[in-house]
């Protein structure tokens, strides 16, 4: 029995990687889905998990229930692999009443053939459900990330049960992050928000102005660790990530190279940056995960795009990467560009079409053209782009 605190419980299970997330992300060191069980006069569980845990889940809900039958469960947000296992929570326990706000309701509709009519509990932004001690106070928050979204705050442990907010991938020893941590946190949390929630700037920023007028003691999202120490930190990382300001100093040089002369290049030009006396990070983009490429793009102040002409147009890893952070809100960076072509390189344009039309971009130095390997006179040309780049 997991205690977050007096008479609330974690309900969660956690699978290992081997897998993608959303079907899309890599998880090398998997994933939690997390629920909690407050025991009081009336009982409630919020929210279920997905799928892939679903027989872990209701084993650990039937633990902490010992024989009750639960009077509420609370759905924060319908996306499957938290919702998942309403329909089988309530074959176990068919008079308990669902409490959601009518977005949800609507929403639930289209994953589960269920007559709710007698066991309903619609809520609304400030509406409170009294379980006796505990009280639940539930806020909403649209398209973070999905449009039925609800938090809920405990008011007697000043407990907020975030959604999606504050997840983070990764496998959990202890529900609560371990003090010192910090910085380990929001790396995966960073990819986490960045590429799930990070479109949806505006609307975190309105949950976080909610945020600000609750007494918050502890965070309890539905993915990973619970927060309970240093909890501006957090708050400060995610009022950056949804304003879109830089947190990492210096610059983020990315390259989509065919057969590396364009990874050679970028590597060449993240060392001429350092020796400018300005931290540089190389990622190769091909073959990899681009969503760690995503994350640390909306993250650094400057990013450099190195990329090889490929059939007239770009490497289709570098024209995927462009697609998401266009998709994703990307914004408010400095630019440099590097192209690579051997008889007709055309990398630069394309790149610096596509990023024109995203907001508060600044170009910096001259677009260094290679064509094939890097010669000594690309080398020149590189180390004067790392001048222009040092400002």
């Amino acid at each position: 029995m997991k205690k977050v605190a007096e008479n609330i419980f974690y309900a969660g299970a956690q699978v290992d990687g081997g897998f993608l997330f959303e079907n899309q992300y890599e998880i090398p060191n998997g994933v939690t889905y997390n629920s909690y069980v407050i025991l009081d006069e009336k009982t409630v569980v919020l929210d279920t998990a997905d799928q892939r845990v679903a027989e872990q889940w209701l084993s650990n809900i039937k633990g902490l229930l010992s024989g009750k039958i639960p009077d509420y469960l609370v759905v924060s947000h319908m996306e499957p692999d938290h919702a998942a296992n309403i329909g089988i929570f309530l074959k176990e326990y068919p008079n308990t009443t669902i409490v959601a706000n009518q977005k949800t309701f609507d929403i639930l509709g289209c994953y589960f053939d269920i007559d709710l009519s007698e066991r309903s509990h619609i809520v609304k932004e400030g509406d409170t459900l009294s379980l006796g001690a505990h009280t639940l106070q539930f806020f909403m928050a649209p398209m973070v990330h999905w449009p039925e979204v609800m938090v809920s705050y405990e008011q007697k442990e000043k407990i907020l049960f975030s959604a999606d907010a504050f997840g983070n991938f990764g496998k959990i020893d202890d529900i609560f992050l371990t003090s010192g941590k910090e910085e380990e946190w929001q790396e995966d949390a960073g990819r986490y928000f960045l590429n799930i929630v990070g479109k949806y700037g505006k609307p975190v920023q309105q949950l976080l102005k909610k945020a600000k007028g609750l007494d918050i003691r502890m965070i309890c999202p539905l993915h990973g660790p619970l927060l309970k120490e240093n909890l501006g930190y957090f708050l400060e990382k995610y009022d950056a990530w949804s304003s879109y300001r830089a947190d990492k100093k210096g610059v983020l040089v990315l390259s989509a190279s065919i057969y590396g002369n364009t990874d050679a290049a970028a590597a060449y030009l993240a060392k001429c940056i350092e020796d400018e006396g300005v931290a540089a990070k190389h990622l190769t983009l091909a073959g990899a995960d681009l969503s760690y490429a995503v994350a640390e793009a909306f993250r650094y102040e400057t990013v450099v795009f190195a990329c090889a002409t490929y059939d007239g147009g770009l490497f289709p890893c570098m024209e995927n990467l462009l697609y998401r952070l266009s998709s994703k809100n990307f914004q408010n960076k400095k630019i440099a560009l590097v192209e690579n072509g051997s008889w007709g390189p055309m990398a630069a344009g394309k790149m610096k079409a596509e990023l024109e039309k995203l907001s508060g971009m600044e170009f910096v130095g001259q677009t260094v053209t290679i064509k094939g390997a890097v010669q000594e006179s690309d080398k020149e040309k590189l180390k004067e782009l790392a001048k222009d780049i040092r400002g």
